[in-house]
């Protein structure tokens, strides 16, 4: 069997491959004492960690020192999280380093880093989560100790820049065994009272022991399943706890979450006169544009055309109105002259002008029917007979048939 022959490149192209596909190795921390340090222009950083055995190169580009709370020097023993690969132009495996604490915090910080990347891949520090901050609340809810600096700080800000607004405490230990259950039991009761617009979290600075209750996960998962927002205040201005990536807003200090919460009224009020101005003088500014556009539109030639048109529309209806009045009466004696020839042929047909010409009508008294004809009576029957002025009961005595001679009293 035949053994390849590899170039320098491939070697060391696979040795590079070995060292990026092992789970372990991309990303490890790493203790050790620092030595032959040096500060790029660039701003990366070349040097070594070693301790009593061994020693390995390390480089830290720019990107992630600037995010080091401190500066590393020679003979400063830290732990560094980082990635092990190879650098192929030199044919050396070395850490490049993401981020760095200093040594002596040990677990803690170990236990940080465990926690930190939990709860990111679980999304509890996603934006989408994050709920607003209302612009002037209310009612504040706060969850401190009644005993530091902390609450003096807040309590003298809000009052400071906006007096009006109510505040619950809900006193709690800030470390120690008890401050964790304490805290989440103050964001469970705080979520129960239902009128509070915000609440702020928070403690006077201290060490990362000091600080450890704000990065537990019990706390975190509290901050995060709080129907009303939170403010994280813990007054370590450089270094971030788990609860100020969980919470809603943080604040570097608890000051600054009291000049966060709420505006400052003095200059609301001030802001509130200014837009009143502002809001006046744009309204008057635009009736006074409006009114030069009507001005130039009654000057112009189109204004004038139309108020030409609206004129003549104006004598034209005069003169339709004339003409439809002129029509009607017209039409109204033409309606009153056929009116009273039929009322004269009426009167020529009516009874009462045949009355006026001495002629009279017999009526039966019984049955009020008129007697036409002889048949209509009998001799004996009491008739009414009526005259243009009145009428006469008569009682029939006889009668008698044209053309019939010699039947009277039959």
């Amino acid at each position: 069997m035949q053994v390849p022959v590899l170039t320098v490149s491939e070697l060391t192209g696979m040795i590079k491959y070995l060292f990026d596909s092992n789970e372990i190795l991309r990303q490890v921390y790493v203790r050790g004492e620092i030595s032959n340090f040096k500060y790029h222009l660039s701003g990366h950083l070349y040097f070594v960690l070693k301790d009593e055995r061994a020693q390995i190169r390390c480089v830290m580009f720019k990107n992630r020192t600037i995010l080091l709370p401190f500066m590393p020097e020679n003979g400063m023993k830290v732990i560094a999280l980082g990635y092990v690969t190879v650098y192929e132009r030199n044919g050396e495996y070395q850490l490049y380093v993401d981020d760095m604490q200093p040594d002596g915090i040990g677990a803690l910080y170990l236990a940080y880093e465990k926690l930190k990347e939990k709860l990111q891949k679980e999304g509890l520090f996603d934006v989408s989560f994050k709920k607003p901050i209302p612009f002037l609340p209310k009612k504040i809810g706060i969850i401190t100790s009644l005993n530091g600096a902390a609450i003096r700080d807040l309590l003298t800000v809000i009052r400071r820049r906006y007096p009006n607004v109510n505040i619950l405490i809900a006193p709690v230990s800030v470390q120690g065994k008890q401050a964790v259950d304490e805290i989440c039991e103050a964001i469970k009761d705080l979520n129960n009272v239902g009128n509070l617009d915000v609440i702020i979290l928070g403690r006077g600075g201290g060490s990362i022991e000091e600080l450890w209750t704000f990065n537990e996960e019990k706390v975190a998962r509290a901050i995060f399943n709080s129907r009303i927002p939170i403010i994280s205040a813990v007054g370590h201005e450089t270094d971030y706890t788990i609860a100020d990536f969980v919470a809603d807003k943080r604040a570097p200090t608890p000051s600054a979450a009291g000049e966060m919460v709420v505006p400052e009224k003095k200059q609301l009020l001030s802001d509130l006169t200014q837009r009143k101005k502002r809001l006046i003088a744009a309204a008057c500014a635009l009736i006074n544009a409006r009114k030069q556009e009507i001005e130039y539109i009654k000057r112009s030639v189109v204004f004038k055309k139309l108020r030409s048109q609206v004129d003549n529309n104006r004598i034209l209806l005069d003169s339709l109105m004339k003409r439809l009045v002129r029509e009607v009466v017209d039409h109204l004696k033409n309606k009153e002259a056929g009116l009273k020839f039929l009322a004269g042929r009426i009167n020529v047909l009516s009874p009462l002008a045949v009355l006026s010409r001495g002629y009279s009508i017999c009526q039966k008294v019984d049955d009020q029917k008129i007697v036409s004809r002889i048949e209509d009576v009998e001799v004996g029957q009491h008739v009414k007979i009526i005259f243009m002025d009145g009428y006469l009961l008569c009682s029939v005595k006889s009668k008698e048939k044209k053309g019939e001679e010699g039947n009277a009293g039959i």
